[in-house]
């Protein structure tokens, strides 16, 4: 807590835990199941957490919170060796507790092994509200895989239907630059599902690409991809040699991925594809130090 008389009211200090009496043996079995205080750096990472996204901002605006409130919902740790402590769930507090400069951290004490920690942690965050698609199927994926768990055992763990879950593990079965997308919010669930029904990973990219170039809304998605599949698509700019040169051109500037696509008209678009917030950025710098 981020003042001392609000530490005690929420679990026992450490110092009791770390003495090697007899009496504090007895006192190690009482606090399991309990909330105690510990130091954050007693405290390692959990090596089964399954996201990977933290955003910086959010979690010092938790530190903030913290500073003026305290932790008010404990972690919850295991116990493992030399007085040590491994996280199950709770990291984004653990850091912001870090930023603050805590001494101890309001702690609930579980006896789990690795599997029971890895499926905590994959269930504590498939409930939280700011995932994102991939993160989710990714944990439903690894439920499946590493615990053993079949569908039907699965959706009675999460409280989520079979379809819903069969719906999200679909989704890794996109070209990566589409997960990526939809990672860092370019594109929704609904367009990676729409994106699923795609055959072939070029085809799936290409209409990716006219999501991101259009703006693209999942019902408009979904009408391109019916109209698609009524309609050949014209691979006019194949077969033009005028546009094959400056097509190289492009891609000695932008990279392999540009492309060029022509119409009936002679019009057309020239796609510059990039997969994360770091490309965009990069692509923009290398524009503007060329004008």
């Amino acid at each position: 807590m981020a003042k001392a008389n609000k530490r005690q009211a929420l679990g026992r200090g450490l110092s009791a835990l770390l003495d090697g009496s007899e009496k504090s043996s007895a006192i190690k079995e009482e606090i399991i199941g309990n909330v105690v205080e510990l130091p954050p750096d007693k405290i390692e990472v959990n090596p089964f957490q399954p996201r990977t996204n933290f955003k910086e901002q959010s979690i010092e605006d938790l530190a903030k919170s913290i500073h003026a409130l305290g932790v008010i919902q404990p972690i919850t740790v295991r116990k493992i060796e030399n007085d040590n402590y491994q996280l199950v769930s709770g990291e984004r507090r653990l850091r912001a507790a870090k930023i603050v400069g805590l001494q101890t951290i309001p702690s609930f004490i579980r006896i789990t092994d690795d599997q029971e920690a890895l499926e905590m942690a994959l269930v504590e965050n498939i409930q939280r509200e700011d995932l994102d698609p991939i993160e989710i199927a990714f944990s439903f994926q690894r439920l499946i895989e590493e615990i053993e768990l079949t569908h039907e055992e699965l959706s009675e763990r999460v409280g989520k239907k079979r379809s819903t879950i069969s719906n999200y593990i679909r989704l890794l079965s996109l070209d990566p630059i589409i997960q990526t997308g939809m990672r860092d919010g370019f594109i929704s669930m609904g367009h990676g599902r729409a994106l699923i029904t795609v055959e072939g990973r070029s085809k799936q990219l290409s209409v990716y690409e006219q999501i991101l170039a259009k703006g693209l809304s999942v019902r408009a998605t979904e009408k391109l991809l019916k109209s698609d599949a009524s309609t050949p698509t014209k691979k006019t700019s194949a077969s033009n040699p005028y546009v094959q040169v400056k097509l190289a051109f492009y891609k000695s500037f932008f990279g392999e991925k540009v492309r060029i696509k022509l119409n009936s008209s002679g019009g057309g678009q020239i796609v510059i594809p990039f997969s994360s917030k770091k490309e965009f950025n990069a692509l923009t710098k290398r524009l503007q130090s060329d004008s």
